[in-house]
């Protein structure tokens, strides 16, 4: 919960539109940190842990309510290829968390008086491989074996403080199921957003089918689309909304392409925050606002010049 007014998430987006941060590792690069190894912005909670504060900060000065932990690549299993004990992976785990809320600490001594939020990140499996599996889902891994898989960073994410979970860049519906079943019991709500491709999930299934797995779910607080390209986001918005009857997540990406191969962006940026898309969003029912990959602050305060208050 915030530490200010005591209010929660769910309540200020039953209220108004809440706005998020962007790409966390897009303003870490341009910090200055070299981000191409397989842990991408995980590695800097060891290596360089003032940055990621810096990072949150200049989200939350840009207008940004809630930020997103530097936690999506942080797993037992990837640390451990590099030589973590579980132990350790668990401390950085939380660490993720204890970052973002020295950030929030930092930005309410400035001067900030508005509820801030925390959502601890949690990218599906193919985060994980490093190979760009993420946009293509499909990794031969059954709905068990996932949950086993997410559990037990969930467990310690959901004790270490943070707000919200952040079911993000979720490419299939078997990692959603998982995802349902690994939070359950857990005590902490949670958002679940799918990456997309037109109007399917990056595995290439219906988005109808994509939204009915976490219908009925109360832990779910808000369901929708992040890390796609802007131009998709409209319909999924209203299908999203019209399925599940929850509030709306929206935050994609530039609209560029990830080359896993050469572990970098392909393509032209889309103007993400164009004033028709947002208010065709708003109006389908997106409360969550904010941007992924290749978004920084200043595209997060020209968007939150456009929501309405």
């Amino acid at each position: 919960m915030s530490k200010v007014r005591g209010t929660s998430l769910e309540a200020a987006i039953d209220q108004g539109v809440v706005v998020l941060d962007g790409g966390l590792a897009t303003q870490l690069e341009a910090q200055g940190h070299d981000l191409s190894d397989q842990l991408w912005s995980a590695r800097l909670l060891a290596d360089a842990p003032e940055a990621v504060v810096d990072a949150h900060l200049a989200f939350f000065r840009a207008g940004a309510q809630v930020v997103t932990t530097a936690s999506y690549q942080a797993t037992f299993e990837g640390f451990a290829a590099h030589g973590l004990t579980a132990e350790q992976t668990a401390e950085l785990l939380r660490r993720s968390v204890t970052l973002a809320a020295t950030a929030r600490e930092r930005r309410h001594d400035e001067g900030d008086g508005r509820p801030l939020w925390i959502a601890a990140s949690v990218g599906p499996y193919g985060a994980m491989l490093a190979d760009g599996s993420e946009y293509r889902g499909r990794y031969g891994q059954s709905v068990a074996e996932l949950t086993r898989f997410h559990r037990p960073r969930l467990e310690v994410l959901a004790e270490a403080g943070a707000d919200v979970l952040a079911l993000e860049t979720v490419p299939d519906i078997d990692e959603a199921a998982a995802l349902m079943a690994a939070i359950d019991g857990l005590g902490k709500p949670a958002w679940l957003s799918y990456t997309i491709e037109g109007d399917r999930t990056r595995a290439g299934q219906p988005l109808d089918e994509a939204f009915s797995v976490p219908r009925g779910n109360d832990a779910i607080i808000a369901v929708g689309i992040n890390c796609s390209a802007p131009t998709d986001i409209t319909g999924a918005v209203r299908l999203a909304h019209d399925l599940t009857g929850k509030p709306v997540i929206a935050y994609p990406n530039s609209g560029e392409g990830w080359d896993a191969v050469a572990r970098s962006w392909t393509g032209t940026s889309h103007h993400t925050f164009a004033p028709e898309r947002i208010h065709a969003w708003l109006s389908g029912g997106a409360r969550l606002v904010g941007g992924c990959c290749r978004v920084g602050p200043a595209d997060i305060a020209a968007l939150t010049d456009l929501i309405p208050r």
